[in-house]
């Protein structure tokens, strides 16, 4: 009987879906071509960010000679002697075809992007990273309630699943004012101790930290501090993009 019921629901289940791509046809985030979530095409044509041009530190493009992001004037400014994480990456650099992208999953829901974010992600993870788990900065509980998701969440998942390790939330984040419209020291003022470790939250030695997007580090930074204080001993940041 329960046999005859689970094939039901997924023949039910199989027909919904199939009405739905026939009435609303996924479409590419990018060049809204029919078909798939992004494109081949638009794939391919991703401003990808070249490992070997940037900074061995921080990761912003085209910095590894002299970075203009994590030199000692500009974190003097913010108050730090040098940057809190083992090192930090990006997949592409933030531009129109990636901010079409970031767009239509967090502010349209497409959620299916994440498992191709995470792909491209999981490739420009430097091979000398060993982390041993991936943890994720959380979203605020307002964004997630707008969503219905935690976008950061979701990349962490899909980069676990494919790099075969654990999953970590160790991360509590209370409210903060709205980083877009910020300068970038207002920005690292505005994170400044926001973040914590959950009460008895274990914390992974090596971690992998996660995010969407990487505008001028001070999320990443406050996360990484919060981290360090819950006993990490190495963590290393993954974005999808770099703002540069």
């Amino acid at each position: 009987m329960s046999l005859a019921v689970d094939r039901t629901r997924l023949y039910v289940r199989g027909a919904a879906e199939a009405l739905a791509e026939t009435l609303w046809p996924t479409r590419c985030a990018v060049c809204d071509a029919p078909g798939e979530v992004l494109c081949d095409t638009c794939r391919r044509a991703l401003p990808y960010l070249d490992w070997w041009r940037a900074c061995p530190v921080c990761g912003a493009p085209f910095g590894r000679v002299q970075c203009s992001e994590c030199n000692p004037v500009v974190l003097g400014r913010a108050g730090r002697d040098g940057v809190p994480y083992d090192g930090c990456a990006s997949a592409v650099t933030f531009g129109e075809a990636p901010a079409r992208i970031v767009r239509t999953y967090k502010d349209q829901g497409e959620r299916r992007l994440a498992e191709p974010l995470a792909r491209l992600m999981a490739r420009a993870r430097p091979p000398s990273w060993r982390p041993e788990a991936v943890a994720f900065v959380p979203a605020t509980s307002a964004a997630r309630r707008r969503r219905g998701f935690d976008h950061a969440e979701l990349l962490a998942r899909g980069l676990a699943q494919r790099l075969d390790l654990p999953v970590a939330a160790p991360l509590a984040r209370p409210r903060t004012r709205d980083q877009r419209a910020l300068s970038r020291r207002a920005r690292l003022e505005n994170m400044a101790g926001r973040f914590e470790a959950l009460p008895g939250a274990t914390v992974p030695g090596r971690l992998l930290l996660v995010d969407d997007v990487c505008t001028t580090g001070a999320t990443l930074f406050d996360a990484t501090d919060a981290l360090r204080r819950a006993g990490a001993a190495h963590v290393w940041c993954l974005t999808f993009a770099r703002v540069w």
